[in-house]
């Protein structure tokens, strides 16, 4: 059996057939169209198509067309509620995607959630009952698995796991509130925090070296890279970082009690540079601290891919 996956981004569109063994074995990405509804959808069916032809099959091949989008994604109706940075306003994508591909069946879920089933699928959560997927990107995606099934709430508008409260009154958020999770601990947040501490850091330091004096080319590696050549700043700012990062996981593992929380994106790539003081912090730190069944905490497996194999897989049960 294959199945074939569509993660949507903003920027991209990446197409995965995957195999029975969940191995991604023929891909296709190209620019996501933005200007209307219709063009995304357009863009996904040439996308599959593609996917398709690589793999050397065709739609009659595969038993269903998964998607994970940004947004609000009733499943229900296969409507797209709202996406900030698509223009999905109550869009009924699963029909238009529908009507595409000869009539194909259609399932979609919200991107994040897509990508927390590819790692409780095939990855770092595979063997969980209840798991939660945290992504450090641009935002903090996150996704929760409770009893197997993807949670999405009574509105599909649930796993917005990055706008709950870290600081109160602190940073501006997009989604309109003050101080949320992921404006300290998304890869956006580590660079305003870097930049922030870098005003006052010697122009000879190792901060400023590591970016040719230009603070436009700060990135989620700096203060990781000057921490490990010696700044006592760059080590501040990691220290600073690894705080929030934990304390908002702390929350999670409070609310949730998952067997496993796993961390992805970009960040997750200093390996246990970031992952044993957040381990750390969370084993003292936690409501459950004496209890013989703790929550197990580790880097996510499948990277980019875990939004397609997640998205592959949605028609079919762990």
């Amino acid at each position: 059996m294959k199945y074939l996956g569509i993660d949507l981004g903003g920027t991209n569109i990446a197409v995965g057939i995957v195999d029975e063994n969940y191995q991604i074995v023929a891909k296709h990405s190209q620019p996501t169209q933005t200007e209307t509804a219709e063009q995304v959808a357009d863009a996904m069916a040439s996308a599959a198509r593609e996917a398709l032809k690589k793999a050397g099959l065709t739609l009659a091949d595969v038993p269903y067309i998964g998607v994970g989008s940004p947004g609000a994604v009733n499943q229900e109706t296969g409507v797209i509620e709202f996406a900030n940075n698509l223009p999905f306003f109550n869009t009924p994508m699963v029909q238009m995607l529908s009507d595409r591909l000869e009539g194909k069946r259609v399932i979609i879920e919200n991107d994040a959630n897509a990508a927390a089933y590819g790692e409780y699928m095939a990855g770092a959560l595979k063997g969980a009952k209840n798991a939660i997927a945290i992504t450090l990107g641009t935002g903090v995606g996150g996704g929760i698995i409770i009893n197997g099934e993807i949670y999405s709430g009574s509105n599909y508008s649930g796993g917005e796991l990055g706008h709950t409260t870290i600081v109160v009154d602190g940073r501006p958020c997009t989604c309109g509130r003050n101080g949320c999770w992921e404006t300290y601990a998304s890869a956006t947040g580590l660079i305003k925090t870097t930049k922030e501490h870098m005003e006052n850091a010697p122009k000879d330091s190792p901060l400023w070296t590591i970016v040719e004096g230009d603070i436009s080319k700060v990135n989620g590696r700096t203060a990781f890279d000057a921490m490990r050549q010696g700044d006592p700043i760059g080590k501040e700012i990691v220290d600073e970082y690894i705080h929030y990062l934990s304390e908002g996981i702390v929350n999670m593992v409070n609310i949730f009690q998952p067997d496993t929380l796993c961390i992805g994106g970009g960040i997750s790539n200093e390996r246990e540079t970031l992952m044993a003081p957040v381990r750390e912090f969370v084993a003292h730190k936690q409501y459950a601290m004496n209890s013989s069944k703790k929550t197990v905490i580790c880097r996510a497996e499948l990277g980019n891919d875990a939004g397609i194999i997640g998205a592959a897989l949605l028609g079919e049960k762990a």
